[in-house]
């Protein structure tokens, strides 16, 4: 259970819109009670109200990005993905049980604040939430640095990216977690096929053209495989241009159509510089 003190601070959070007076005011008795008022008590503190900031308890883990609330409500974690753990209609994927298996010992029937970003749920209904656990520690970046999960980046939810991105380049280069499965290795453009095409995955080669059309932005390896870029995120990038006769590794999910395919990315921290 939650106890007091949060759950004040919780009341406080639904009402602060109501209180136009200022600063809230929190102090503690001499029984070790908490209350808040609008108005300054003595040896009584400001207290922070932060914005979009809710605090619940984990009742279920699904998986290692997905968790379902005391309250009924399913939290998918921004900013990540772990690999898929065996369901319906789908297949384990390598590091997904470990990811799951961290997760459930983090936070599972544990207390949790929930800070959100710009988009409140996904097509799903979930609601979308960075996680912190009771000792403050982000769940979503340790996943992220222990190497259980890669960065997901979706615009505009883009408040911790930067940290993210960082902590995703240094679990890569000790290669924790999945970093040192042969399953997420890198794979040449050319080496895509209709076996081999589905799931998250991490493809290289040298960008030969540039191609526009109303909706995407195509970097091509090749005239059947290539890097898409939906235009409303291409301020996000440098110019598409100075990609075109460089060598990267471009990582996202892979959409097929007929005999062409395309790594969908979203933000330029999908896509990195190889070296000559």
């Amino acid at each position: 259970m939650l106890n007091k003190s949060v759950v004040l601070r919780v009341c406080i959070l639904a009402v602060w819109p109501l209180m136009a007076r200022g600063d809230v005011f929190e102090w503690v008795d001499g029984q070790g009670r908490h209350h808040y008022s609008d108005r300054k008590q003595a040896n009584a503190k400001i207290l922070t109200v932060e914005p979009g900031v809710s605090y619940h308890r984990v009742e279920k883990v699904f998986d290692g990005d997905t968790i379902l609330l005391s309250n009924g409500q399913k939290v998918r974690l921004l900013g990540v993905n772990t690999p898929e753990i065996a369901g319906r209609n789908k297949n384990a994927e390598p590091g997904g049980e470990q990811a799951k298996t961290w997760l459930r010992q983090r936070i599972e029937h544990k207390k949790v604040r929930l800070e959100g970003d710009v988009e409140k749920q996904d097509k799903y209904q979930r609601s979308l939430a960075y996680v912190f656990a009771e000792d403050k520690q982000h769940i979503n970046l340790e996943l992220v640095r222990l190497g259980l999960a890669a960065v997901n980046i979706y615009p505009p939810n883009l408040k911790y990216v930067d940290a993210l991105l960082e902590a995703q380049k240094s679990a890569e280069q000790a290669e924790r977690g999945l970093w040192g499965l042969q399953a997420y290795a890198a794979q040449p453009f050319i080496d895509l096929n209709e076996e081999n095409y589905k799931g998250w995955k991490r493809v290289t080669g040298r960008i030969r053209a540039l191609k526009l059309t109303a909706k995407y932005s195509y970097l091509q390896f090749s005239d059947h495989v290539s890097v898409r870029i939906e235009n409303q995120n291409r301020s996000l990038f440098p110019s598409l241009q100075s990609y075109v006769g460089q060598s990267i590794e471009a990582r996202g999910w892979v959409a097929k159509s007929k005999d062409r395919f395309a790594v969908q990315v979203r933000h330029p921290g999908d896509i990195r510089y190889l070296q000559e």
